[in-house]
């Protein structure tokens, strides 16, 4: 647990010293959060609301949908180049961060259409990119991403990483092989994967009869 040190000025102006140093401890995601992901409808919800905010409200919505549908970090998010988008095919080859394994995506309909009306609306190297050309900062992303939450009536306090964990939940819930989950995400190990899997109600079904 990392905490904040608040140094103070004594009342002579004196440096502070650990007699008068305010330790205030940093609050875990479990204190911040009830859970880190998002259901199918509240990514829906999430969408919506980006695509009301500002004048980049479809870039914002489509970010979205490529980091919940892919499972991507935000540093996957924000450097992620044109030059990896297949639109005449149909995929998306994705490059892991945290020395993850590379994979090839399917893309699907909405997301087919709502990148061409990005890569319309926005030219250059990145795929998200603002007004000055340049990828958006990790930054910007979180603030896209928490402002949508807000304005969605999410009531969680919404950040890029809960769309990563989102996928892997829904993945999990649909049934999917855990192999599979693993190399979708990019997971090195398989522990980190199974973390979903645990996650998923569909694994007790059947419990009771009523």
């Amino acid at each position: 647990m990392t905490a904040e040190i608040l140094p103070f000025k004594t009342a002579n102006g004196a440096a502070p010293t650990l007699e008068n140093v305010t330790v205030r401890r940093r609050r875990s995601n479990a204190e911040l959060r009830t859970r880190e992901y998002l259901s199918d409808s509240e990514i829906d919800s999430l969408m919506a609301a980006a695509r009301k905010i500002g004048r980049h409200g479809h870039r914002d919505a489509t970010l979205i949908l490529l980091g919940y549908r892919h499972g991507l970090r935000v540093s996957e998010l924000v450097s992620l180049r044109w030059q990896q988008v297949d639109l005449k095919q149909g995929v998306l080859h994705v490059t892991r961060a945290k020395n993850g394994t590379p994979s090839t995506h399917p893309l699907r309909g909405p997301e087919l259409r709502a990148l061409r009306r990005v890569q319309r609306e926005y030219s250059g190297t990145y795929v998200f990119s603002s007004e000055r050309k340049g990828p958006l900062t990790p930054a910007a992303v979180r603030k896209i991403v928490k402002r949508a939450g807000k304005a969605g009536g999410l009531g969680i306090d919404t950040h890029p990483h809960m769309l990563r964990h989102s996928c892997g939940y829904y993945l999990a819930n649909k049934g999917a092989d855990t192999r599979a989950i693993q190399a979708y995400l990019g997971h090195r190990s398989i522990s980190n994967t199974v973390q979903y899997t645990a996650l998923a109600p569909d694994r007790f079904k059947g419990f009771w009869n009523d």
